[in-house]
């Protein structure tokens, strides 16, 4: 598996990315369960399957492109917003990027780090790991350089999160992940009770960080990427259901900037095991 990771990482990204375009594509038409997860979503979104059916093929690309985002150099990237960055990480407090399932979200952590860490130290993102050893070894190895360090999903991992943040460096999380059970709160997600994690809401009321939102948008035929910053306002209350309710919101501003790039497919709305649903609401 790391051979054909490595041999993958230093294709053409053009090539990869029309492998992941027929990969994607197969895939949504066979398996029904994945194809069906799709629609709802989008549906739920109301934002329309015209807007959103290029998820399709993108989510293939993303799915192709990881061995170059993990092990490859670093593509040619546009940079929008690093002026909001630079005030960011000036305020000494630490800066916590906030990166939904949209576009490549491993370049905006990888190609962030390149830029910012030897100023700055390093950036902490939160790592929660899959179900196959191997690829996890990898993706964590792979990762755990050039600037980035990672961080469980555990007390451990928070701790080492605040610390990064003390320090004035700066950590990165995917706020629209699943967190396990006891480690969130349901809050609407496009009008619908989504069980979101309080961890980004914590560490920005704890630690007086700004918000930076960030995401990295495909640029077509393997051009490269365009990395998106901008500023996110300080948390209008220190109510916690109302903070996680108000990152759900940015989150939802931001998906609507480009529904093509977001990940459609992710269940989004699922249930962990022991986290109690609101009552009159059927979650997946």
């Amino acid at each position: 598996m790391p051979f054909f990771f490595r041999l993958l990482s230093q294709m053409p990204l053009w090539l990869l990315h029309a492998a992941g375009w027929l990969l994607g594509w197969l895939y949504f038409w066979g398996s029904p369960g994945y194809r069906e997860n799709f629609r709802v979503n989008v549906t739920q979104s109301g934002l329309g399957w015209d807007a959103c059916k290029g998820a399709i093929a993108q989510s293939g690309m993303m799915i192709a492109e990881f061995p170059r985002m993990w092990l490859g150099p670093i593509p040619a990237v546009q940079w929008e917003g690093l002026e909001v960055v630079e005030t960011a990480y000036a305020g000494g407090k630490g800066v916590i990027f906030l990166t939904p399932h949209m576009g490549c979200f491993e370049l905006a952590a990888r190609a962030t780090a390149a830029r910012f860490s030897p100023r700055y130290g390093d950036l902490t993102v939160l790592f929660r790991p899959g179900r196959r050893p191997a690829v996890d070894r990898l993706l964590e190895s792979a990762r755990a350089g050039a600037g980035l360090q990672t961080a469980p999903t555990n007390l451990a991992g928070v701790r080492q999160l605040m610390r990064a943040l003390r320090a004035g460096r700066a950590v990165g999380l995917l706020p629209d992940q699943v967190p396990p059970s006891e480690m969130g709160v349901w809050s609407p997600f496009f009008g619908r009770p989504a069980y979101t994690m309080t961890l980004a809401a914590r560490l920005a009321l704890q630690s007086g960080a700004p918000l930076v939102l960030a995401w990295g948008e495909r640029r077509p035929w393997g051009a490269g990427y365009r990395l998106h910053f901008s500023p996110m306002p300080s948390l209008p209350t220190t109510d916690l259901d109302a903070a996680v309710a108000h990152l759900n919101r940015a989150m939802e501003v931001l998906i609507r900037q480009c529904p093509a790039q977001y990940l459609w497919s992710y269940p989004r709305y699922k249930n962990p095991a022991t986290a109690s649903i609101p009552r009159g609401d059927a979650v997946v």
